[in-house]
């Protein structure tokens, strides 16, 4: 019997069921495959900050990164991909390359670089779902990190200015929108009718872009005026994850709130543990305090008083 299999990612909102590019993309594909996943939103107390996700649970197999999740799955016998060509393999790898070198950086910008968005939408978004104390920073971090992605992506250095990548950023993008566009045409996916890797890629990427309330988006902009692809979103979202719920997360005072509740019950039980303990050593006869009799006193001071 094959082992279950956990997926820990970012929870959904937006009316998605994961606001998290990467994580989007493996749960398209895992409604693609078949595969059957218990999805865990993470909250960010079940590991360290240094953890990355998705991450893919399989008894003791630990799967991190998009492409390697889907790979796992493959060699799990969970392949959306089977009935592709070895062209259609290879335009594959080509479109993915493609949204990594050319889209993955201004979604980057957008979200967490821009100053409205990030204010406005990201931030908050992302401190509401993590508990304290890592609400506090938890989102600059994210932040500090699309921003060196960007510029080490852009073969520019961690000090280099992003307004001088910017425009090139956003021009990129636009570009590989529109090839998409082009690409997809008046089909439902990119290959025939059946939704392969390459679709749970494109979703996964354009998704929260389609879908989030952005305050400052030129891209999104762009991307609305593209109907196949918008359209494309909102059919996978429907014929494949209409049935499901988001997956939210607990918000971080509601998570405060309980540990607080938690940690005043063990308080309590200890003072009342602590309470009794002395209670008892009152009441004990070794431990009462030794009182001297008066009488004895005053003939002991008699006796030694010389004559």
């Amino acid at each position: 019997m094959a082992a279950a299999m956990e997926l820990r990612c970012w929870g959904g909102d937006w009316g998605l069921p994961s606001v998290h590019t990467d994580s989007l993309v493996v749960l398209a594909y895992a409604k693609f495959s078949g595969t059957k996943l218990t999805v865990s939103p993470v909250d960010w107390t079940w590991k360290t900050l240094t953890a990355s996700v998705p991450e893919l649970v399989c008894g003791e197999s630990v799967v991190q990164e998009p492409t390697q999740i889907l790979n796992f799955l493959r060699k799990q016998r969970l392949n959306a991909d089977y009935e592709l060509t070895a062209r259609q393999g290879a335009d594959t790898m080509a479109y993915i390359a493609l949204l990594e070198e050319k889209l993955r950086p201004a979604l980057l910008h957008t979200f967490w670089v821009d100053a409205e968005n990030y204010s406005n939408l990201t931030r908050p978004w992302f401190a509401s779902r993590s508990p304290f104390p890592l609400n506090f920073f938890l989102p600059s971090r994210l932040a500090n990190i699309a921003l060196a992605r960007i510029l080490v992506t852009k073969g520019e250095g961690l000090l280099h200015r992003i307004s001088e990548v910017e425009g090139k950023i956003y021009s990129d993008a636009k570009e590989c929108l529109n090839l998409l566009s082009y690409r997809l045409g008046a089909a439902n996916y990119f290959f025939d009718n059946s939704p392969t890797s390459l679709d749970a890629f494109v979703f996964g990427f354009l998704a929260p872009l389609h879908k989030a309330d952005l305050t400052s988006s030129p891209l999104q902009s762009h991307l609305r005026q593209l109907d196949n692809l918008t359209r494309f979103c909102d059919n996978i979202l429907a014929a494949h994850f209409n049935a499901d719920k988001p997956c939210p997360l607990l918000p971080a005072m509601e998570t405060m709130d309980a540990n607080l509740q938690k940690l005043t019950q063990l308080v309590n039980k200890e003072s009342n543990l602590i309470e009794k303990m002395d209670d008892n050593l009152r009441s004990s006869p070794q431990h009462k305090p030794h009182r001297p009799d008066p009488k004895s006193s005053l003939s002991s001071s008699k006796s030694s008083t010389p004559a």
